[in-house]
């Protein structure tokens, strides 16, 4: 109990105050070197990604205000009582499910008719979406706005798509590492917009006797003129990254996004197969055991809402540094597959370190190898994915990739929580440990695919199709 309570009194030390700003001012720093290493297509690009991310995450964090607001103790169906918690959660999974349903359909949409395109429709459908939040009377409306959202949303693969049609095989990695610092960044802003928005609502914008007031509906009306900003951007300044000559085949026969879905279940041993399972297992462990995180370090380090802000402020810090300025160093030196494998190890370490941790000194050291993991994983399978696939099926892949990871996050919460509930507040972190461990063994064999030059007739024959096994 002492240990919990110097543990606690420390995350209020000038020492680590004092750190974290010296974090921040090197993060600057390091950002400003290199982002003048950014190729201007892909920068604009992230410029896109940073702006939408912001937009979302001025939403995301107040959705549960809004839902007790109009929910008030919760709503009566059918005879049964659905609380604040359970209609919040319903919500949520509203946007992860549309989600799911329209990443692979707007991979293949983008295969065909173009990234920019793409992404200018999907922005489209967030601006309404944010609009319909921000002038939500009641649940239901509220539900369609994350249906909509969702749906829209479902543009990460495409976006990666974008990095892999713009970059060399070779540069992927460090440009989707790029990418992901950028969407981190957007992650710290939004929230703070969103605070803004709140009090911004409350001002009246009009001098003299009359009066205009936003109200409850200024976070919504800001995100959505700033996804109109964003739109205006890209159609100014994002160029297509598609080749539509690229690999044309006549009468080629295209899967359907139901055909790859089931392709990744019945010929798992396909190098593609292989790296979104990596990808889903991976990324469901490692932030299915993050959904209970508050209630561990809470248990354990008598962490609270006032004091875990540092906690995410050093693992954002770590990872932006591990993406912009490690990763690819560490890619040119190992190569994708081994750094992957290498993330992997780091990561379940790290997850593991987590119970293990008996002070504050060892808890930082295991959870700063979690952003180092995450960094050297995920963005060497995206790029080794777009390597084994066809220029042609790469934003069908991406998309899927997305899909099955998006079903690893809505099922591994579940378990994860009924663990920490059932098992005792460490062994989530066991668990996801032993299951990122266990990915390791389906990367063995891919370093051939990392090494292999990407000339036309090897793109052409990635993945092995079913007529070629025959």
């Amino acid at each position: 109990m002492m240990i919990q309570q110097n543990i606690a009194q420390s995350f209020h030390s000038p020492i680590v105050r004092v750190v974290l700003v010296a974090i921040a001012i090197g993060l600057l720093y390091v950002l400003w070197k290199e982002v003048r290493k950014i190729p201007a297509k892909l920068f604009t690009l992230m410029a896109t990604a940073f702006v939408d991310m912001v937009g979302l995450l001025m939403i995301i964090p107040l959705l549960p205000f809004y839902v007790k607001t109009l929910g008030g103790s919760g709503i009566e169906i059918l005879g049964m009582h659905f609380g604040i918690g359970i209609i919040s959660g319903f919500i949520v999974a509203a946007f992860t499910v549309a989600q799911l349903i329209s990443a692979p359909m707007w991979g293949r949409f983008s295969d065909r008719v173009g990234r920019r395109p793409t992404l200018l429709i999907a922005l489209s459908a967030s601006a309404i979406a944010y609009l319909i939040f921000g002038f939500a009377h009641s649940l239901l409306l509220l539900f369609l706005s994350r249906i909509v959202q969702g749906a829209g949303g479902g543009t990460v693969g495409v976006i990666q798509a974008y990095v892999a049609d713009s970059t060399a095989p070779e540069d992927r990695a460090r440009a989707l590492g790029w990418l992901s610092a950028t969407t981190n960044l957007g992650v710290a802003l939004g929230p703070v917009l969103g605070s803004f928005a709140i009090t911004l609502g409350k001002r009246d914008l009009l001098p003299g006797p009359a009066t205009l007031h936003m109200g409850h509906a200024a976070p919504g009306i800001m995100a959505a003129a700033l996804c109109l900003l964003n739109i205006a951007f890209v159609a100014r300044y994002l160029t297509e990254s598609r080749d539509f000559g690229e690999h044309a085949v006549t009468g080629e026969l295209r899967r359907t996004s139901r055909e790859a879905i089931w392709r990744v279940i019945s010929h798992s041993s396909e190098p593609s197969s292989r790296l979104i399972w990596i990808y889903a297992i991976a990324i469901g462990a490692f932030q299915g055991s993050f959904s209970v995180l508050a209630l561990f370090l809470n248990a354990r380090f008598q962490v609270t809402e006032q004091t875990i802000g540092y906690f995410f402020m050093y693992v954002g810090s770590i990872s932006v540094f591990a993406r912009v300025l490690l990763l690819g160093r560490m890619v040119d030196w190992l190569g994708e597959a081994k750094l992957s494998r290498l993330g992997l190890v780091l990561l379940a370490a790290g997850v593991l370190g987590m119970p293990l941790s008996r002070n504050l000194g060892m808890l930082a050291v295991a959870v700063a190898l979690i952003p180092l993991g995450t960094a050297f994983t995920f963005p060497c399978v995206t790029a080794l994915l777009s390597r084994v696939t066809a220029p042609r099926e790469r934003g069908l892949y991406m998309g899927m990739q997305q899909t099955y990871g998006g079903v690893a996050r809505i099922v591994a919460p579940l378990f994860f929580g009924w663990s920490f509930d059932s098992l005792g507040v460490s062994s989530p972190y066991f668990f996801s440990s032993a299951f990122i461990l266990a990915t390791i063994f389906l990367g063995f064999g891919l370093d051939q695919y990392a090494k292999r030059e990407e000339s036309p007739a090897a793109l052409e024959t990635a993945p092995v199709t079913e007529e070629q096994e025959a």
